[in-house]
């Protein structure tokens, strides 16, 4: 019974330390979108020289991945009509 304790401690650790991890992650993304000296600072981390015009094509693909790292999606044409369909047969 001793040893539960620790174990359930750890495991909530590890998932609040991932949504803490993930929640600034997003964070600094989304600065970097808005900021390009913050941009072209990471990428002279990495080791990348960025002239102006791979820094635009840099920030327009980080807006491009912007709904798939917040969780949106955007909905294509197909699934909606699959769901007018299926809502035109259910009142059939």
């Amino acid at each position: 019974m001793s040893y539960v304790i620790p174990i359930i401690t750890l495991i909530v650790g590890l998932i609040g330390g991932f949504a803490i991890g993930v929640f600034y992650l997003k964070n600094q993304l989304s600065k970097m979108q808005n900021d390009p000296q913050m941009l072209q600072k990471m990428a002279k981390q990495m080791g990348y020289n960025l002239n102006g015009k791979q820094m635009q094509r840099a920030q327009q693909m980080m807006k491009n991945q912007a709904p798939a790292m917040t969780g949106k999606k955007k909905r294509s044409r197909i699934k909606d009509t699959r769901n007018v369909d299926l809502i035109e047969r259910r009142r059939r």
